[in-house]
């Protein structure tokens, strides 16, 4: 089966790196369908507190040159924060040094900076990063992707029509018939491909009201290891969080909340008297290196596989999805 530049493209996942990827696709001229397990608001991706920084990532060198690409969309979109979800927030990145981290972010993060003391009381970066509210980014690029299907393709009601959002469940990536398939299933290709090389790092969160915190903080313990961050937004205040790896468990343990609670009052004391508005449990994708590689079928069909980015799919996901649709279309 010959490819066709302009030919069927089904991206196999519906997260962040999903739809960010049939986005690129479709305003590139393809013709392409999302099939994803769930709806985007019950993927991981709708729960990531969703920070732009390379976080839980491999190989380091790549996982920069996409979060870079990825870093000057956002400033873009940050433009229209109430439609795509995206605000330029300032905070401390801490446990964290500029000779650490090496030109890559000096010559291009706005505003980074040694953190003062009063700032924060260990070593850290002063920055102005993304952040993302997720639910209203997800929606946004599932519009985006529907809109640039439909401009090119008509509506996916017609014969010759573009794009579609379908929910799914695809158990082989053989039974995917299209010329080019893209596989964005995240944790899902440990079972899907099968690669027992990806493997979930537990993340838990707690949602709560926000007592007037506008700058979010990172912070790790150096003797537990520990991490604590909070990410504001209007309504409400991200606080986290975990690393478990290897532990597959959606569901929330109190203990664990309550600690997260404590560590985030022990930085902002005013957070611990705010209300408790729920819980969330997401599972990151992690694999030693992200794999991002085109693979031919026998068939002559073309596979792309594009998942494994760990705690930093927001944060790679434009310089990603660009690769992909290079790949997909060569």
């Amino acid at each position: 089966m010959g490819i066709d530049p302009s030919g069927d493209v089904i991206v196999v996942g519906g997260g962040v790196i999903g739809l960010t990827t049939a986005v690129v696709l479709a305003e590139s001229g393809r013709r392409v369908r999302v099939w994803t397990r769930e709806p985007a608001e019950r993927t991981t991706s709708a729960v990531a507190g969703a920070l732009w920084w390379p976080h839980l990532i491999r190989p380091k060198a790549l996982a920069r040159h996409w979060a870079l690409q990825s870093l000057s969309v956002y400033e873009e979109l940050a433009a229209r924060p109430e439609e795509t979800g995206v605000r330029m927030v300032e905070g401390v990145l801490g446990e964290s040094r500029l000779d650490e981290q090496g030109p890559w972010a000096a010559a291009r993060v706005p505003g980074l900076r040694a953190s003062t003391a009063e700032e924060y009381a260990g070593t850290g970066l002063w920055a102005r990063l993304p952040l993302l509210d997720m639910p209203v980014h997800l929606r946004w690029l599932r519009e985006r992707f529907l809109r640039a299907s439909e401009a090119r393709w008509g509506s996916p009601r017609t014969k010759s029509g573009g794009g579609a959002v379908e929910v799914r469940l695809v158990t082989d990536l053989a039974e995917v018939a299209a010329p080019v398939v893209v596989n964005c299933t995240g944790l899902g290709a440990r079972e899907l491909v099968p690669d027992p090389a990806v493997r979930p790092v537990r993340g838990q969160l707690v949602i709560v009201e926000n007592p007037g915190v506008t700058t979010w903080l990172t912070s790790t313990d150096s003797d537990t290891g520990n991490s604590t961050y909070f990410f504001p937004h209007a309504d409400r205040l991200v606080l986290g969080g975990t690393a478990d790896e290897d532990n597959w468990s959606l569901t929330p343990d109190p203990a664990v909340a309550a600690e997260i609670v404590k560590r985030c009052a022990a930085l902002r004391p005013e957070i611990a008297g705010a209300r408790v508005l729920g819980h969330r449990v997401g599972l990151r994708p992690v694999r030693d290196t992200v794999r991002l590689e085109r693979e031919p079928l026998p068939d002559g069909r073309v596979l792309v596989h594009n998942y494994g980015h760990g705690g930093a799919g927001v944060t790679v996901a434009w310089g990603c999805a660009r690769e992909t649709a290079a790949l997909a279309s060569r």
